[in-house]
């Protein structure tokens, strides 16, 4: 799909061109610029172009730096600064030889192991080919397939995490907390190892029970951004080895092909039963299969870990309605899609309308999933007495509330399915159409903040007033994050925005307050890097619920300013701050006398100024404009004092204080 070294070398030669090479990221990486290179690229443009003398170039290269960076702080400016003066001595012109002598070919875009539309419509597409595509390769309908961006293997990352079994205590947080689903763990029989590759690691599974077993946590290290998340979040470190933990960033160059075969090996195990996994902890979430993989959000992601865990979760049976957003761009793009199936084939249905009707549409799913039920329901009925009764009656009466009820039930359909196909009378077919739906739906509805508390405010009001079953899940960024960073009424009081270049004035709304108002609906407030644990608990719980329910998702962004290797440290600062309490109000408690409003969150350890200014949403105010800075935090730790004291209250109060819900309360 590409040149050859020789044809490239030909080129060079044929057209007499001067080559320079320069390891750039090599020096982002010495003076502290992580993988920005754009400054480093761009002096060298100017000092082998001559279109400057080169000291005037780099003199006028300072002073734009200094005018676009100066209000984002002296230490950026500085490094900016650094990486301009190493340049040169870093940049090399390589000699060119009379002749080619090059032998490299450059691999395929894709495996050869992809399905054939993948290597001959989807690897056109990826190698920007795609216009020479023709018509007769598209797909009639219009339909491409999913799970495809398991094929891309972009080898964007130059350090990738690497496990050290020794150390590690299996407790599944690197997993937990990966952007894009590249972290996998298995636990096997011991025997599968038999015809393992020299490189393959493993250990003894820790938890009680399981003799014989072993576990092995497998990094897709071409499919890797290198954020270095999992690093940040690993509680294991060695004893003899200073600064080295369970799970360390590597140079990946020296692993890549070792690890490629470790995980064509790893593939090879199968995904663990979801029958023989606790996944209300963590440490058992760990071995349920995603069915989001791999997704083109940025590294370091603060959504896609909340999107990964709903497709861990219910990703079988899950209906995903999704608004407009980054959450769409890296869940819908073309030419490849990261929402995938498992090994029956089942996984989720995904869909992305506007902007502003997101909650709307969701909602159109459940009316229309209960309308196939009621159907399906119908004619099972009336066809009971000509197929099976007691495997219809069985059906109709198979409560779906657990993983292994759900299992027999889908086993049940498929046993009436079997039946169907052997009919041709209408009812039947009709039956055979929407049987699919006897096994309960999870509908939920997804998008940012920018959809959640502005555009499709409303909407979501809406729905969550309606009291059906549907699930709401903001990934709250806090700001509009694809468009580029402009303000929502999610950005906090004292943060800069577009539209708030002099911080925001008016405080965040609080979607959990006005949901609870309502008294019947689901709502939680998470943040996986304060307590994932409780993320998890909030996911389940809010499933479960035969209502509506809202969770608000903390995720950190790049639009924050500052290195989202510390996204999850981050997380944990807003909640000890008090700005983000982890809350729980689940109507159920209160149809049992029960407190419904449960508060997560310890008291406040921190202000709120200790977590803000590690972020350049807020700290860049105190540069431009520090009177008005301090004026703003100030009156930030007010609100959070205040709400925190609203929110302590309430998770004190008696069950009876709370709203009834009159839709069960019924004499």
């Amino acid at each position: 799909m590409g040149p050859a070294a020789h044809e490239v070398q030909r080129q060079i030669i044929d057209k007499a061109l001067k080559l320079y090479v320069i390891d750039a990221s090599g020096v982002a990486l010495e003076t502290g610029m992580g993988g920005r290179t754009n400054t480093i690229m761009q002096t060298c443009f100017f000092a082998l172009s001559g279109v400057l003398p080169r000291d005037q170039a780099i003199a006028k290269i300072k002073e734009a730096i200094k005018k676009t960076y100066g209000k984002k702080g002296e230490e950026i400016v500085r490094k900016n600064y650094e990486a301009v003066d190493r340049t040169l001595s870093a940049l090399h012109e390589v000699k060119v030889p009379d002749q080619a002598t090059g032998t490299l070919k450059r691999p395929p875009v894709v495996s050869e192991e992809a399905p054939d539309f993948v290597r001959r419509v989807t690897a056109m597409m990826m190698a920007d080919r795609g216009d020479e595509l023709p018509v007769s390769l598209m797909p009639a309908d219009g339909t491409f397939p999913s799970g495809t961006t398991r094929w891309e293997k972009r080898n964007i990352a130059q350090s990738v995490p690497v496990w050290e079994p020794d150390i590690c205590i299996q407790c599944g947080n690197c997993g937990f907390v990966c952007p894009h689903s590249v972290i996998r763990a298995k636990f096997y029989h011991e025997s599968r190892l038999e015809n393992a590759p020299e490189t393959f690691r493993s250990a003894p599974v820790t938890a009680y029970g399981f003799p014989e077993t072993r576990y092995t946590l497998q990094v897709y290290v071409e499919d890797c951004t290198g954020c270095g998340l999992c690093v940040e979040v690993c509680p294991a470190k060695s004893l003899t080895r200073s600064g080295v933990k369970a799970i360390n960033m590597r140079p990946k160059d020296p692993i890549q092909e070792p690890q490629k075969a470790n995980i064509r090996f790893f593939e090879t195990i199968p995904v663990n039963d979801r029958a023989r996994v606790d996944f209300s902890s963590v440490r058992g979430a760990q071995f349920l299969e995603p069915l989001f993989e791999f997704p083109g959000a940025c590294a370091g992601c603060g959504e896609t870990p909340y999107v990964r865990l709903l497709s861990q979760l219910f990703g079988g049976r899950l209906i995903v309605a999704n608004a407009t957003g980054c959450s769409s761009i890296y869940g819908g793009n073309l030419p490849t899609t990261p929402w995938t199936v498992n090994a029956e084939g089942n996984g989720p249905a995904w869909s992305n309308s506007l902007f502003e009707d997101n909650a709307e549409f969701g909602f159109g799913f459940r009316l229309t999933a209960d309308q196939h039920l009621a159907l399906a329901q119908r004619l099972a009925r009336e066809l009971k007495d000509s197929l099976d009764p007691e495997l219809v009656d069985e059906i109709l009466a198979a409560p779906q509330l657990t993983e292994s009820q759900i299992r027999a039930q889908r086993e049940r359909v498929a046993k009436l399915k079997t039946m169907l196909l052997k009919r041709t009378d209408d009812k039947a077919k009709d039956l055979l159409s929407v049987v699919d739906q006897l096994v309960r739906r999870s509908i939920w509805i997804v998008g940012g903040d920018g959809w959640a508390y502005d555009i499709g405010s409303g909407g979501l009001d809406h729905v969550l007033a309606s009291g059906r079953d549907v699930n709401a899940l903001v990934l709250d960024t806090e700001v509009y994050s694809n468009t580029g960073g402009q303000m929502s009424k999610a950005t906090p009081l004292g943060a800069v925005a577009k539209f708030a270049a002099a911080g925001k004035t008016v405080a965040k709304k609080d979607l959990a307050l006005q949901a609870i108002a309502y008294g019947n609906v689901y709502v939680a407030r998470v943040a996986m890097g304060a307590n994932p644990q409780q993320t998890l608990l909030a996911f389940r719980e809010a499933e479960a619920y035969p209502g509506p329910s809202l969770i608000l998702a903390y995720s950190h962004c790049i639009a924050h300013g500052y290195n989202l290797q510390h996204g999850m440290h981050q997380q944990d600062l807003a909640v000890a701050s008090g700005y983000w309490p982890l809350i729980r109000y689940n109507p159920a408690l209160r149809r049992s006398d029960r407190n419904p409003f449960v508060l997560d969150s310890a008291r406040p350890r921190i202000r709120f100024k200790e977590y803000a200014y590690n972020e350049l949403r807020f700290k860049m105010l105190s540069h431009t404009n520090p009177r008005n800075f301090e004026r703003l935090m100030g009156m930030a730790q007010q609100v959070v004092d205040q709400k925190w004291d609203i929110y302590e209250e309430m998770a004190s109060r008696a069950g009876s204080r709370f709203h009834p819900d009159a839709s069960v309360d019924l004499p």
